[in-house]
């Protein structure tokens, strides 16, 4: 589970991040998921776009895409999204550590 601040954190990284993921019509698809989960494990964070034919939100698609690779959704904004994964033999990202309020 993401911190706010860990978010945030991500968030900026993102802006300067291009989509490679797009889901159209055919809604999330087995490829869609190999595609994301091939993609995270090499950049932990990825951005994807839902076109308005997909026939779900984006909130909805990119939640279920992060559930079937154990990803966690950064954002929604618009019809874009952004995934992050932690790989854990090559880890890319350093995260702000969580703070310890008691």
């Amino acid at each position: 589970m993401l911190t706010s601040k860990q978010r945030a954190y991500l968030r900026s990284l993102a802006n300067g991040y291009d989509t490679i993921l797009i889901v159209g019509k055919g809604g999330v698809s087995d490829q869609t998921i190999k595609q994301a989960a091939d993609a995270i494990k090499k950049r932990e964070l990825i951005k994807g776009k839902v076109l308005e034919s997909a026939g779900a939100t984006p909130r909805e698609i990119s939640e279920q895409i992060a559930n079937e690779i154990n990803a966690d959704v950064v954002q929604v904004i618009g019809t874009k999204f952004v995934l992050y994964k932690r790989n854990e033999k090559e880890p890319k990202i350093e995260l702000p550590k969580a703070s310890k309020n008691k």
